[in-house]
């Protein structure tokens, strides 16, 4: 799970590997392989740079 801030202050977590893709439009748009679309105040690089993140710590507990 990756922790982002949806544009009215309110963090949420969300599953790193239901992310289908994300979009700048300007505002960073996530969109999950559910259908669902979530707008957050992160960068797409920042999204990535998390979800890269909980990659490496996911597989290295797995270790």
């Amino acid at each position: 799970m990756i922790e982002v801030t949806k544009l009215n202050d309110k963090k949420i977590l969300i599953n790193a590997d239901l992310i289908e893709r994300v979009e700048e439009t300007p505002d960073t748009m996530i969109s999950l392989t559910s259908g669902s679309k979530i707008i957050v105040k992160e960068s797409r690089q920042e999204i990535r740079n998390l979800v890269i993140l909980y990659k490496k710590e996911t597989f290295c507990r797995d270790l």
